[in-house]
């Protein structure tokens, strides 16, 4: 796939999946996205087993396949190279950046979570990694014990770092418009995008397309 490895890729509506244990409810929430416009796709179930996680995540990637969208596991670089998804994004519990560059090769996508820390981002792009992300830039229903990410990061993190930078932890419609204006490439969303629909997943399509309108203006 051309798409591995590009970090310009990693811009505009950054979808998470849900904890959902039901494959095909997930399934119909995650094409309903795609079909709504996401640009990067990251599986992460923190309720599934391993054998449910490798389930899920090899039903998923024939879709971000057909839609063209990057398709990064959470966490695993085990399961990114078992299923050859396009990368994985990597907490600061996860393991070493410049040796998970070193595992993926130079066509995967590397993300690192990077909290508050702007001296993070330059550890990571220093060693590889393709994007950024700081979080929680507000309150967040799924990590709310996660440390508060100032929006005037993205600006201070910019004058040392050229990669993406990726604004995650409670982003909303309402406040999406900040992280965006502040200097966001792209926004990472769950609850927000998935939480609030029946099992059909057209929803989640129709709040890809109202998240995704925030950018369109955005050079």
């Amino acid at each position: 796939m051309a798409i591995l490895g590009n970090p310009n890729k990693i811009r505009g509506l950054y979808a998470i999946t849900p904890d959902e244990e039901n494959t095909d409810v997930l399934l119909a929430k995650v094409e309903a996205a795609l079909r709504g416009g996401i640009n990067v796709l990251q599986y992460r179930n923190k309720l599934a087993s391993h054998k449910l996680q490798t389930q899920q995540a090899r039903a998923i990637l024939p879709l971000c396949r057909q839609y063209q969208v990057p398709f990064i596991i959470n966490d695993s670089i085990k399961l990114c190279l078992t299923l050859d998804a396009d990368g994985v994004h990597l907490g600061g519990d996860d393991g070493n950046l410049a040796e998970a560059r070193a595992r993926l090769g130079a066509n995967k996508i590397l993300g690192a979570s990077c909290y508050n820390r702007p001296e993070l981002a330059l550890a990571a792009e220093q060693a590889g990694a393709n994007y950024a992300a700081f979080g929680a830039c507000f309150i967040s229903g799924t990590k709310p014990n996660a440390p508060v990410a100032p929006l005037n990061l993205f600006a201070q993190a910019k004058q040392s770092v050229s990669i993406p930078l990726v604004a995650i932890g409670g982003i909303t419609l309402e406040n999406a418009t900040q992280a965006v204006a502040a200097g966001a490439d792209a926004i990472a969303v769950v609850g927000a995008l998935f939480n609030q629909e029946d099992e059909s997943g057209h929803s989640a399509e129709n709040m890809a397309r109202r998240f995704s309108q925030l950018f369109s203006n955005v050079k």
